[in-house]
């Protein structure tokens, strides 16, 4: 039994997300029981390594030698003593490894429940939105009915007391309008009804357990990441002694226990409800008891009132099917579904009945493959069946509207108010008795009421403006001009640019094939356009302008706009231009001249003709500009494992093709990121690849050809400073601790001569190499400006690490990383402690201003406090620059302790 049949009650909905919550709760206690074990596994572990030294230092050890007893207590010392280690190294590993885990998955189950409330929310609000209308359209209807009421009262009074004249003509003008008033409101009563029942279906149906179905396959998704987490930690807990032995057993097999299709079993079947009973929306027959049969009830009406309306409105709605059938397409592409009822639907609006309104027997959000669906295309997914759900409750109507027109056919339209048919011959032998009425003043009196010209033929229509580009491939002669013209000068005379520049139209042919555009004018129609040297893949806009200098400089490359690629030609004239390669029906490319198969052949034609790309623009291709030397195909890499998570995506160890033995880390930008945030996630690469210091992390190159987005960097073996203090706090040296800082020192002088400021120096944001080299890495945050004005807010921001001046006025220079460095210093002989320990960034940040500086780490030595001190100055002119740093700490280096 599962979650889409089970729980679409309202007890049920509040009982899944009390059981959320619950489980919420059981992380944090996991956590901080696992924080506290370590803690006792760690100090348990130094006791066994006291113990062990305090057994070696046996007394009178010459008077033991050949001693059977003594060389087996010092065998079982050094066995105690490699358990202490095992131990400590378990420890370790569990608080690296399993604490991590449990906060990701903490945050990954917040973040799915919180969408799934927002879902339901929806769904929810959605139901009460229509149940809203359809009351707010039966009340309007009883308005309209017992205007009607009133005015045909009076309709039928003046006609029985044989009154005539303008007071008459007065009264039937208004039984009309009003006779019009209620059949549109019945009309639109009849509509919406038939739409809400369609909602409600669709609700209950198709969207409600789609979203249950979705939730129960992430939930039990988390219960086996749970299960897992709980085995990697049962793991780490094993000490293999006899009694561990037993209980290792029993706690495996209470965990292999854990089956997360059976984990919510007894949880479903104690708040099982019933399934949602359909609301049934129905017509209220009373309303059409006093239309003398002309109105009926869950039927639309066709009269000389209602038919413009009617035709109107199935205009209306046959387009808005269309747009719905484009934007599904789109949805299936991307998706890679198989959107069957596309071409179904628009069958149907051309007389075909019910086509577009079909929808999957399974609906797409189905638990059994929901793990594998990433959230951009879950998200895809979710709007389709949406827009296909409302795809058909339009086809319905317009299905009601078209067989109503049909009953009527080519025969005349009736009359839409009550009696006019019968009383005509009364109001006429009324009028002819008359001895104050003429001919025409009785045909003056008639006109207005049957005129076609009256209320019911003011229609107000809606025109759809379809851009639609009339162009075919570019014939064979033409491009046969486009390649023999690479080898051939051309006498026609060329566009207006070239004559206001007074340059002979035939030159420039011959000195044109430079080496350097060889690879533009060889056509290969079987080479992909990634190939081509001056496609440079998703390189964003920022990153073009920069390559595009000269005039007539261009480069092709894609963008994504409304979730759509497309392929986009950058030129460099009076300014940068954008233009969007178009695609004709027929699938071939072009701008404003001819099209061509491929975009190869659009390009090579636009840059050897020399025709403007677009005649408002005038701008002309001259040069193509290469792909830089850093720019690295995406297939060129071959991710491995995971190291890391970034700001902007995953970190990988990986291998490049063309060196099998070398290995990179690769960070990768997630491709759900904004424009903004690729920019900034390039901007380290943009920064790093001039850059060449032993002590700054290399940058081997950027793949942009294709989503991902990827920095490939020189793989540094130790990992994060940070985590290596941590790990070998009792091992490091005065003197090594001493090399780190001087490491640090250096790139960070290095950096300062660059004019660069880091903005985020911390020992997390460093790596540690061979022979515990420190490499200065992280650039994300980093500005090439003597000095930097955040105009901003301060989101993001690593307080603790931040110089005053920046946190209170985002000003910037190469001082403020001098006091990180600072911080830096503190965490290096700390061996990893976190700065301003208990105080939150708030009260830190107050603490600072008010003069406090952390105190000395043990062990330090006074020169290096004394430097640290100089580096949080509150005043930036008073502290050292990069230059002196490093000539103090390598001079101290020289006395340190090994």
């Amino acid at each position: 039994m599962g979650f889409s049949s089970a729980l679409q009650g309202r007890a049920a909905h509040e009982a899944l997300l009390n059981r959320q919550e619950a489980e919420l709760k059981l992380l944090e206690t996991m956590k901080r029981c696992m924080i506290q074990k370590s803690k006792c596994d760690k100090e348990y572990a130094a006791s066994l390594a006291a113990v062990t030294q305090q057994g070696l230092k046996i007394d009178r050890s010459d008077d033991l030698q050949g001693s059977h007893v003594t060389r087996a207590w010092r065998s079982y010392l050094e066995e105690l003593e490699y358990t202490a280690k095992q131990i400590k190294a378990n420890a370790e590993q569990l608080e690296a490894v399993c604490l991590d885990k449990l906060a990701h998955l903490y945050q990954d189950k917040r973040r799915v429940r919180k969408q799934y409330q927002e879902e339901h929310t929806k769904i929810a609000t959605k139901f009460s939105h229509i149940t809203e209308d359809v009351a707010r359209k039966k009340t309007e209807y009883q308005k309209h009915l017992e205007y009607y009421k009133l005015l045909r009262g009076r309709f039928e009074e003046i006609i029985k007391s044989g009154r005539s004249g303008r007071k008459l003509d007065d009264v039937i003008d208004k039984y009309q309008k009003a006779c019009r008033k209620l059949h549109l409101a019945h009309n639109e009563y009849v509509l919406l009804l038939s739409e809400a029942a369609e909602i409600e279906k669709d609700i209950r149906t198709i969207l409600l357990p789609g979203l249950l179905e979705h939730q129960q396959s992430q939930q039990e998704g988390f219960i086996l990441t749970w299960r897992n987490l709980l085995q990697e930690i049962s793991r780490l807990g094993d000490n293999t002694s006899d009694k561990f032995v037993e209980i290792q057993k029993r706690i495996e097999s209470n965990i292999s226990s854990i089956t997360p299709a059976e984990e919510y079993r007894e949880f479903t079947e104690k708040h099982k409800t019933t399934p949602t009973a359909p609301v049934q929306f129905q017509f209220d027959e009373s309303l059409v008891e006093d239309s003398l049969g002309k109105l009926q009830a869950n039927t639309l009406t066709v009269d000389n009132l209602t038919v413009d309306w009617l035709k109107t409105r199935q205009t209306e709605l046959e387009a808005s099917i269309k747009d719905l059938q484009e934007v599904q397409s789109k949805l299936c592409q991307e998706n890679g579904i198989t959107n069957g009822n596309t071409g179904n639907g628009t069958a149907s609006t051309n007389g075909s009945s019910g086509g577009s309104g079909s929808i999957p027997s399974t609906p797409i959000l189905n638990g059994s493959n929901g793990n594998a669906i990433k959230d951009s295309s879950s998200k895809n997914s979710k709007e389709l069946v949406a827009l296909r759900c409302h795809e058909r409750q339009m086809q319905k109507q317009v299905e009601m509207i078209r067989a109503a027109l049909n009953d009527v056919g080519c025969e005349e339209l009736p009359s839409g108010c009550d009696d006019i048919s019968s009383m005509e011959h009364l109001i006429e032998n009324k009028k002819t008795a008359s001895q104050d009425l003429s001919e025409d003043s009785h045909n003056a009196s008639t006109v207005p009421f049957f005129s076609s010209k009256g209320p019911a033929g003011g229609v107000i229509s809606l025109i759809r403006d379809q851009f639609r580009r009339k162009s075919g491939p570019a014939s064979a002669s033409s491009l046969l001009a486009i390649k023999d013209s690479a080898v051939t000068p051309v006498a026609t005379p060329r566009s207006g640019h070239r004559q206001q520049n007074e340059t002979d139209p035939s030159e420039g042919f011959s000195t044109k094939i430079s080496q350097a555009t060889k690879s533009l004018m060889t056509l290969s129609t079987n080479r992909p356009l990634y190939e081509e040297e001056w496609f440079h893949g998703v390189l964003p806009r920022e990153e073009v302008v920069r390559l595009l200098r000269n005039e007539g400089d261009f480069l092709v490359r894609e963008t994504t706009r409304n979730d759509e690629s497309q392929t986009v030609l950058s030129v460099c004239w009076n300014g940068h231009k954008h233009f969007i390669v178009q695609t004709t029906a027929e699938g071939h490319f072009r701008f404003e001249g001819p099209a061509f198969p491929s975009i190869q052949e659009l390009i090579i034609h636009q840059y050897q003709s020399e025709l403007p790309v677009t005649g408002r623009s005038g701008a002309v291709l001259r040069k193509p500009v290469f792909r830089e030397r850093w720019e690295l195909s995406n297939d060129d890499v071959i991710l491995l494992d995971k190291i890391g998570r970034g700001n902007f995506g995953d970190v990988y160890k990986a291998k490049l093709k063309s060196s099998k033995n070398t290995l990179v880390a690769v960070k990768t930008c997630r491709m759900t990121l904004p424009e903004e945030q690729k920019r900034k996630f390039l901007q380290e690469g943009r920064i790093l690849k001039q850059y060449d210091h032993p002590n700054i992390v290399k940058l081997i190159g950027i793949c942009v050809q294709k989503q991902p987005i990827m920095i490939v960097m020189e793989l540094v073996s130790g990992g994060s400073l940070l985590m290596f203090l941590r790990k070998n706090a009792a091992t490091l040296t005065q003197k090594q601790l001493m090399a780190m800082c001087r490491d640090a020192a250096a790139g960070m002088r290095y950096l300062e001569s660059k004019n660069c400021i880091h903005r985020d120096l911390a020992a997390r944001n460093c790596l540690i190499g061979n022979e515990n080299i420190v490499k200065i890495s992280d650039f994300g945050m980093s500005r090439e400006e003597e000095e930097y004005i955040v105009s901003g807010g301060m989101k993001q921001i690593p307080i603790k690490w931040t110089a005053p001046e920046a946190l209170n006025f985002g000003k910037y220079t190469s001082l403020c990383d001098v006091w990180s460095y600072g911080i830096l210093v503190w965490e290096i002989f700390s061996r990893g402690d976190t700065p301003y320990s208990g105080l939150s960034n708030s009260r830190a940040r107050e603490r600072i201003d008010e003069g406090y500086r952390m105190p000395a780490p043990e062990n330090t030595p006074p020169e290096m406090y004394r430097l640290m001190l100089k580096c949080w100055s509150y005043e930036p002119e008073n502290r050292p620059h990069f230059d002196e740093i490093f000539t103090v700490v390598d001079a101290l280096m020289l006395c340190a302790k090994d």
